[in-house]
């Protein structure tokens, strides 16, 4: 952004990364631009000259492989050629545009992080009348769209922690199988989109891990399921959140526990 323009107040380290160029150009609305940064615990596999290397650790202390695996290349791109274009075309327009690069977006926490850190008084940014963001489309080269209404899916990510009862692998009788109960509840889970939502509507139920166990001979006391739910109407984002819970809670009243056997 300096290498821009040096008319830029550029703002840095807000909650971590966060970082916005305030460009002033006279009287008018204030507009914010903002792109996330974050990236995703994915290995490159592309074997290209640009792919992604790094590693770093995430939120449990894990060291992981991370890229720009959900096109946040693409919205930083895009939010430095808007930032070019804008500082060029600055004859034609007046106002104030702050362009803000936001991490955290795929935690859907990073937005509330900056302004937590003090986003629009200890690092003064201008409060804006309008933000504008947006999002990478299988569209051809050259082209954009817009349209009113809904466009993108709203996105609800869950940690399901399921409870057993350990034991050997030898004695399964005396336990309750977590990663058992676990696998019905991702198979059950797969009827939601499939069987309660009709075919007009759009949803997605996706089971992105399930965890449990460290030993093939013990069955866990516990396993972990990340589920995530996309859907474009509230109407049918509160069913499949209910959905959820419902087979859920059937799911884990179903095992016999040992004591009853």
């Amino acid at each position: 952004m300096r290498a821009l323009s040096g008319n830029f107040d550029i703002r840095t380290h807000i909650d971590g990364h966060g970082q916005i160029a305030v460009f002033h150009n006279g009287p008018g609305s204030t507009i914010m631009l903002r792109a996330d940064i974050d990236g995703m615990p994915v290995q490159e596999k592309t074997n290209l000259p640009f792919a992604s290397n790094k590693t770093m650790a995430d939120t449990g202390g894990i060291i992981k492989p991370v890229m720009h695996a959900c096109g946040h290349d693409f919205h930083i791109t895009s939010l430095l050629a808007a930032a070019e274009t804008l500082v060029t075309a600055r004859t034609a327009w007046s106002g104030t545009i702050v362009f803000l690069f936001q991490p955290g977006e795929e935690r859907a926490a990073g937005a509330q992080y900056m302004v937590n850190d003090g986003l629009y008084n200890k690092h003064g940014c201008p409060i804006p009348d309008v933000v504008l963001s947006q999002h990478v489309f299988p569209l051809k080269a050259g082209h954009t769209v817009t349209r009113s209404g809904p466009f993108m899916s709203a996105a609800d990510s869950f940690k399901i922690t399921v409870y057993g009862s350990s034991g050997h692998g030898s004695l399964p009788q005396m336990t309750v199988d977590p990663v058992v109960l676990a696998s019905h509840i991702v198979v059950r889970l797969q009827t939601i989109i499939s069987r309660e939502v009709p075919p007009n509507e759009i949803a997605v139920l996706t089971v992105g891990a399930i965890e449990g166990g460290n030993t093939e001979n013990i069955i866990a006391d516990h396993a972990i399921l990340k589920v995530n739910i996309r859907s474009s109407s509230q109407k049918w984002r509160a069913k499949l959140l209910t959905a959820l819970e419902r087979i859920v809670k059937a799911e884990y009243l179903a095992p016999i526990l040992p004591s009853s056997r």
